[in-house]
């Protein structure tokens, strides 16, 4: 079996007059894969609505032109200041109830409906443009699900989604209460609508309650992940996979790569 080896590359960092230079470089060394593109969404649609794709036009041609294979990165891992502006409350809060805020990455929150609604709308773009592009030769969605701490968000979206998949899961609150032992501490509850999260309670939650609360937020993962493979694949036939971080256990793995390839 022949070796292969990649490296990440983001030509946005750098000159364009660089990028030629750059490429000659990794074929040189035996590269043959680059990935790019997974952090620059802020470059793809600098503004609501308006993409700009010239600039990453360039970089593919450039690096295939040296005979290197692009795997295709989706930007969602880096939403641009702009869309704090449409949607205030998409930033995760952690369990102290203390919201995340913009200046690094990661910073959305897996439940929020209308950040989900944009990241279809750049994946689609994306996927439209380059699916049936040759030198795109497959793709990687979003980036290290969980790194940074930022699969649990304890938001009002959250909050939200959580009740719904309670509602979903157990019928009825009587089959929850059963479930949960919530006879225990009168913790009882008669809609599902009056469950909270399993955070700042006086002494500890649940255990119940904060297992549930943990499948929960893996299955968002999962289907976040599984709304961008969708897309992709509509158009696109090339592999698609996603850069997993070993040592992180807040959301099932297996569950989401069976939406990869």
């Amino acid at each position: 079996m022949k070796r292969t080896l990649g490296v990440c590359y983001y030509p946005e960092h750098w000159p364009e007059a660089q990028w030629h230079e750059d490429a000659a470089r990794m074929a040189r060394l035996g590269l043959t894969w680059v990935r790019i593109g997974e952090f620059a969404w802020s470059r793809m649609e600098p503004e609501p609505g308006r993409y700009d794709w010239d600039w990453l036009d360039r970089a593919i041609d450039t690096l295939a032109a040296r005979g290197l294979k692009v795997v295709l990165g989706t930007p969602t891992a880096t939403p641009p200041r702009w869309m704090l502006d449409r949607h205030p409350d998409m930033l995760a809060v952690d369990a102290e109830g203390r919201v995340r805020g913009f200046g690094s990455r990661r910073h959305y929150d897996f439940s929020h409906q209308g950040y989900r609604a944009d990241c279809a709308k750049i994946v689609t773009a994306l996927a439209e443009r380059y699916g049936r592009n040759p030198h795109v030769a497959a793709w990687q969605t979003d980036n290290e699900y969980a790194c940074h701490a930022t699969t649990l968000s304890y938001s009002e979206a959250a909050k939200t989604a959580f009740q719904d998949w309670l509602a979903q899961k157990y019928q009825s609150p009587d089959a929850l209460n059963r479930a949960w032992g919530n006879v225990f501490w009168s913790m009882e509850y008669s809609d599902f609508r009056a469950i909270g999260l399993p955070n700042l309670s006086v002494t500890e939650p649940n255990p119940s309650h904060v297992m549930d609360f943990r499948r929960f937020a893996s299955d968002e993962v999962v289907s976040f992940n599984r709304l961008q493979t969708d897309i992709i694949r509509k158009h696109s036939d090339a592999p698609i996979a996603h850069n997993f971080m070993g040592a992180v256990t807040e959301f099932d793995h297996w569950a989401v790569g069976a939406d990869l390839d």
